[in-house]
């Protein structure tokens, strides 16, 4: 295959006898260098080279003027803005750059396709009155200061481009006039010099220009890309601007159209591939390059529409690939160092006077601070064991240790919201880290980058003393990442190629695999990132959102031209806004497919392989059996026993293993937490009544100490979390209505004639029980929350925050109680009238729940019944209860102590949960 470039030096070198003299113009730097590399190859006699210039290089030089960076052409507008007519408020910076990037783009258009500024802003400004035409009767100072702004607008602008060629710079619209307006005086002096143009496409008004000029005065020549297919068809979109160019300029009423190839007809297998997600696109591509040959690599482009897919491509790549050039940079805002100084600045633009938890722990879990703060990690359980969601510095400084102090200081300290403390601060910390040896070589490149973009801001600021606060130097530092690069290193000229679309301008590759082509990505569609109308546009021959499609379909089609093994793959996942719609390019190519043509598709979707997932089974070592044993003698717990019929494995992990579950902040109450202090509450108000009749006189005056109880109890177990207001408040009056309502249940109780005479509350019980089989000592404990008499009986009460029904409580088969979760609140109530039946035998009494989400049931008691759907059930516990209750109970510590049972997971219906 011979590119488009190989064939122009072919036509340039039979043309012409010395090269030198000629100065080769083309779209980028990038092509400017593949040109350079081919002539390499193909001159072979010592020679000067020509003069190879990018387009820009060379408005530059037509103008004397240089384009100015995007950052500080922000900074010199604000100027231009402020010294222009002060009759109306001017914003400050932080508002003023919010807007001014679109207006500055604005500004570039029409300069670059040279619009009389005087008739546009006139016509701007008339659009702008009809707007708000009749809005109200009378204008409101807002619209009168809208409407004058669009006023001065001329004025702006001309201010801006004074002080700009004052300077002798312009941003790249005001360079590309200053060049058309200039074209006459470089051709006095540079006409009989021979401009070679190569490769062009979409030409602004002033490139139109300057081209013809040179072309009509001088021996200057101009190279299409163009191809047969296209050209002849007068709808296709990708001939649109050649097509124009042709009828149009008066040099081809004279001289040929040059360069009309016909490559697209040639035999071309294309696949189009439809993946799930971007993530299956970077798995393909990395699944067929690795079967390419080193040679088949380095005649390969991968083209991304979508520029965030290099990252996850580049870790994607299969190791058989040897080389790789990367022409576009890695965002600096995809590394964690600069996504650190993003949320450092976020942070130092809210008060510090009081520190969020979740704040602190991200910054000092970073990466790169742990290298400084040397107990970072138990900073954090300090701030977890104290349950702080919002703290001062002070209290943060008291948690690290002494060396840490300073850094933390100069981290979580008050910048005083100035521009000036936030640059410094930063230039600070960068200085510091990067004077950490364990820094790695990536992390010192990104570091340094950081560093320059700072530094850039600190000078800027210096010069145009405009950023007031750190949330203006945050949102310039946030512009700042997002559009600057790392870029990396390779062999321009070999191995396989990554690019993004504008990469590939005038460069061919006989593999091309392109991805996310997809409609909103390729072509971009309608933006709405202007104050230009659409009608304004027409009006002055401005670009529409036609045309940009249509240079998008040039660079895919020319693309194609040479091409000889073509795969397109899109994203046919929705999510969001994102539609996972394929592009109109996939349905055009399918369409006007050539005969010579193989289109073949395929779709391709995550392989999930399911394997069958057999039970753990984890076996009792002697060391495991001697921790049962040390468990039993301390005492099984009756929800130590529920946990093993929920899942053995639970028991296992919890009890055996000790394996907890990570303790974190409790920002909102827990349900457990809820149920300690309600739990906790009862006790205090309940245990100076023990061992007496309740009355209502006892009851009235334990109500009215709720609300002073249960503060206290919440400043015991939720720490030092909030409760004063929002969620966790909304939890403390929950807590206070639980025992509001269950002690006047009992007043109401009480007064219907019932006797309630309270014998403990929380009341600790370990027994010893003896098993057959079993030769070491077994005990079981627990605490037990309320006993009581009730009219006589005795009453075992368990209380519950959550929601308990009867039948969770009534058994029909023992065996169900030791083997099925649904029982295990019957489980925990008969161990402890087991417990308690050691030191008293029950003759007559009940065991139960009271819940208090379902407080009108009352006291929930313990049943059996003869079958299920028996309405007679016995709610007394007996000693037969007992007895049938303790040989279940038997069997399932047996199973637990048995060595030659293993703790075998269960599998868990969602209701065990």
């Amino acid at each position: 295959m011979q590119t488009f470039l190989e064939e122009t030096l072919d036509t340039l070198i039979e043309k012409h006898e010395d090269l030198a003299a000629l100065t080769l113009i083309l779209p980028s730097k990038r092509a400017g260098g593949f040109l350079k590399n081919y002539l390499r190859k193909k001159i072979r006699t010592t020679t000067f080279a020509p003069t190879i210039i990018s387009i820009e290089e060379f408005i530059e030089t037509l103008s004397d003027v240089k384009i100015v960076d995007s950052t500080e052409l922000l900074f010199r507008s604000f100027e231009a803005y402020l010294s222009i007519d002060t009759a109306s408020e001017k914003e400050n910076f932080e508002s003023y750059s919010s807007w001014a990037t679109t207006l500055l783009n604005d500004f570039n258009e029409i300069d670059r396709y040279l619009v009389d500024p005087a008739p546009f802003f006139s016509y701007l400004g008339s659009i702008k009155s009809l707007e708000k035409w009749n809005v109200d009767k009378e204008k409101t100072p807002l619209i009168d200061a809208y409407l004058k702004f669009w006023e001065q607008l001329p004025y702006f602008y001309e201010s801006l481009t004074q002080q700009l060629l004052k300077d002798g710079i312009g941003y790249q619209g005001l360079v590309y006039r200053k060049a058309a307006e200039d074209i006459e005086f470089y051709l006095s002096k540079h006409a009989s010099k021979p401009h070679i143009f190569i490769g062009f496409n979409a030409l602004n008004t002033a490139e139109q220009q300057i081209i013809q000029a040179l072309l009509t005065q001088g021996p200057s020549e101009i190279y299409w890309d163009a191809d047969v297919v296209f050209m002849n068809d007068k709808k296709h979109s990708a001939s649109l601007f050649l097509r124009r160019y042709k009828s149009s300029w008066n040099y081809f009423k004279t001289n040929e159209f040059t360069s009309i190839q016909d490559n697209f007809t040639s035999p071309k297998h294309i696949h189009i591939v439809e993946a799930q997600k971007n993530i299956g696109q970077v798995k393909y591509v990395a699944s067929i390059l690795k079967d390419f040959s080193e040679e088949e690599l380095s005649k390969t482009a991968i083209v991304l529409a979508d520029e965030s897919l290099l990252l996850p491509l580049l870790h994607s790549l299969p190791a058989s690939v040897p080389s790789i050039n990367v022409t576009m940079g890695a965002p600096l805002r995809s590394f964690p160092a600069a996504l650190f100084f993003d949320s450092l600045l976020l942070l130092h633009t809210k008060s510090l006077d009081t520190l969020y938890y979740k704040d602190v722990v991200n910054l000092i879990q970073d990466p790169l601070v742990s290298k400084l703060i040397s107990g970072s990690r138990e900073i954090i359980e300090q701030i977890v064991q104290s349950n702080l969601t919002h703290f001062s510095l002070q209290r943060l400084k008291s948690f690290a240790h002494e060396e840490d102090r300073a850094f933390l200081d100069w981290l979580f300290g008050d910048w005083k919201n100035e521009s000036r403390g936030a640059i410094d601060a930063c230039l600070s910390l960068i200085g510091s880290l990067k004077d950490v040896e364990r820094t790695n070589r990536l992390d010192r490149i990104v570091l340094f980058h950081i560093h320059t973009i700072f530094t850039k801001i600190s000078a800027l600021n210096k010069a145009f003393p405009h950023l007031k606060s750190c949330k203006t130097v945050h949102r310039l530092f946030n512009e700042l990442i997002a559009t600057t690069s790392l870029d990396f290193e390779g062999d321009a000229y070999s191995g396989l190629q990554v690019m993004g679309v504008l990469e590939t301008r005038v460069l061919d590759f006989e593999r091309v695999i392109m991805l996310s082509v997809n409609e909103g990505i390729i072509p971009s569609g309608k933006s709405n990132a202007s104050f230009i109308t659409y009608d304004l546009k027409k009006q002055f021959n401005l670009p529409l959102y036609t045309e940009k499609d249509a240079i998008y379909t040039y660079h895919f089609y020319r693309l194609l031209h040479r091409a000889q093994h073509i795969t397109l793959l899109y994203n046919s996942f929705s999510d969001g806004l994102s539609l996972g719609e394929k592009s109109r390019f996939l349905l055009q190519l399918d369409i006007e497919k050539q005969p010579q043509h193989t289109i073949t598709k395929s779709s391709i979707s995550p392989v999930v392989k399911t394997t069958p997932r057999s039970l753990i089974s984890i076996a009792k070592t002697p060391e495991v059996i001697e921790r049962i044993r040390a468990i039993a003698a301390k005492g099984f717990s009756p929800s130590a026993l529920a946990a093993y019929v929920r899942n053995p494995l639970d028991f296992y992990y919890q009890k055996v293993l000790k394996v907890n579950e990570f303790q974190e902040i409790e920002e909102t109450v827990a349900s457990n937490t809820l149920g300690t202090i309600v739990h906790d509450t009862l006790q205090e108000l309940y245990s100076p009544l023990i061992g007496q009749l309740l009355t209502i006189k006892h009851l009235t005056e334990a109500r009215e100490k709720i609300d002073a109880e249960v503060r206290l109890q919440f400043k015991k177990t939720f720490k030092e979390g909030d409760f004063s207001s929002g969620k966790n408040l909304i939890v403390f009056e929950v807590a206070k209505r639980y025992i509001h309502n269950f002690i006047s249940l009992e007043i109401s109780e009480i007064k219907n004639g019932h006797h309630i005479k309270l014998i403990a509350v929380e009341n600790d019980l370990n027994v010893p029980i003896t098993i057959p089989g079993l030769e070491f000592p077994i005990h079981i404990g627990g605490k037990v929350d309320r006993v009581d008499e009730y009219d006589g009986t005795l009453r075992i009460v368990d209380y519950k925050t959550g929601l308990v029904r009867q039948g969770e409580l009534e058994v029909v088969d023992w065996e169900a109680i030791t083997t099925d979760y649904k029982y295990s609140k019957a489980l925990q109530v008969l161990s402890y009238a087991l417990m308690l039946n050691d030191e008293n035998p029950i003759t007559k009494g009940t065991a139960g729940i009271i819940s208090f989400k379902n407080l009108g049931s009352g006291f929930l008691p313990f049943a059996t019944k003869p079958s299920p759907r028996s309405q007679q059930k016995d709610f007394l516990i007996t000693q037969e209860v007992l007895q049938s209750f303790t040989q279940e109970l038997n069997k399932l510590i047996f199973e637990i102590c048995d060595p030659n049972i293993p703790f075998t997971e269960k599998e868990i219906d969602s209701y065990a949960y």
